[in-house]
């Protein structure tokens, strides 16, 4: 079986999953309700929704929504209508999510947005902002991994196959001059998908040497001994790479603009007030990850993990183009017609109201 059509295999079964709400390791679970944001008295429903949904993983790169839903912006901004938080532990699961109705809103990274925009002819969603650059890196055994070279023969996991991370590691090997067959992880160096909840116990135990991951799970393996190989920023230009983007419903974008363009003024204010206050948005993203699964990272993992990612509202699309070939060359996805991926409008409007400059799609935005 070809490798493009044993991912579409994989990748159809994956999305596939019912959607459990309240279950399962926070896969597709509810946020808890710890009340930190009020709805203001007298306030009036947008779009006359009685609720928007969002979804977002765990992640520090989705401190967007972390801090967002902590602080109480986009409650601020919705009104009366109630912010509804949905925790994912993957991709497919909230693409899922999203073409079943299920969420409106997520935070999300590249491949799975690519994925779901393409294997539905352009039809499932939208990326309608950015939110965060970097946060990803390449931690090895230093016992075992003293230089890049050696690397080659080792067992280094990613978080899912075609996976954002999945693809840029495969993308890395292949330009290290090995040989990885993508379906299998088997070649030069063994790719080993690991979720990244389990990947410090597997990185404990010896079964894999090292892990291209985002954070906070590279400052965890750092904090069990492991070291900082490669930073993936440094392999981009002006060490700018997207990470997290922000998604829509179609649907959801054409009935409820309003209510769009609320939760981006809340995306465009929260990432305003964590680049403003850098320490405090640490620990409100912090708290949420408490909240949503009841343990807060430790000084040792979230410091570091925080100090790399950088937020912004730019989509940084030239870079998820890059990343969607990187996929192609991998073999992992067929050459995607990625033009419309991006509704850009009603963020810019957001942005020139604030005084800022516009963002650019990069020649796949909506005609």
């Amino acid at each position: 079986m070809p490798a493009t059509q044993a991912f579409r295999r994989t990748f159809a079964v994956i999305a596939a999953l019912p959607l459990l709400t309240l279950a399962a390791c926070g896969y597709g679970s509810e946020a808890k309700d710890d009340n930190t944001a009020k709805i203001a008295a007298g306030a009036k429903k947008t779009d006359g929704l009685d609720n928007v949904r969002i979804g977002y993983f765990g992640n520090l790169t989705h401190a967007t929504a972390l801090v967002g839903v902590q602080k109480g912006f986009f409650q601020k901004e919705l009104g009366a209508t109630e912010v509804k938080p949905a925790i994912f532990n993957a991709g497919p699961s909230e693409i899922e999510a999203l073409n079943s109705g299920s969420i409106d809103i997520g935070w999300i990274g590249p491949s799975p947005a690519i994925n779901g925009y393409t294997k539905s002819d352009g039809k499932s969603l939208k990326i309608i902002g950015g939110s965060a650059s970097g946060g990803v890196k390449l931690v090895v055994d230093p016992k075992k991994i003293k230089s890049l070279k050696d690397v080659k023969g080792k067992k280094i996991a990613t978080p899912q196959l075609g996976n954002t991370q999945d693809v840029a590691f495969l993308n890395w090997a292949a330009e290290q001059g090995w040989k990885v067959d993508a379906q299998s992880g088997k070649g030069d160096v063994t790719v080993v998908r690991t979720d990244n909840k389990v990947t410090p116990d597997a990185y404990a135990s010896g079964s894999i040497d090292g892990a291209w991951v985002p954070e906070p799970t590279a400052s965890k393996l750092v904090a069990e001994g492991a070291k900082v190989l490669l930073d993936e920023s440094t392999l981009w230009p002006d060490k700018q790479f997207v990470i997290t983007n922000i998604i829509v419903r179609q649907g959801f974008l054409k009935d409820h603009p309003k209510a769009v363009e609320a939760v981006l003024k809340a995306a465009v204010a929260t990432n305003k007030w964590i680049n403003a206050n850098p320490d405090e948005a640490k620990a409100a993203a912090n708290k949420r990850l408490e909240t949503d699964s009841g343990k807060a990272l430790p000084a040792k993992v979230l410091d570091p993990a925080w100090k790399s990612i950088r937020f912004t509202d730019d989509p940084l699309a030239a870079t998820l183009d890059t990343e969607a070939k990187h996929a192609v060359k991998a073999g992992l996805l067929e050459n995607p017609n990625l033009k419309g991926i991006y509704d850009l409008t009603i963020l810019n409007k957001v942005l020139e109201a604030a005084g800022q400059n516009p963002v650019d799609a990069a020649g796949l935005g909506t005609s």
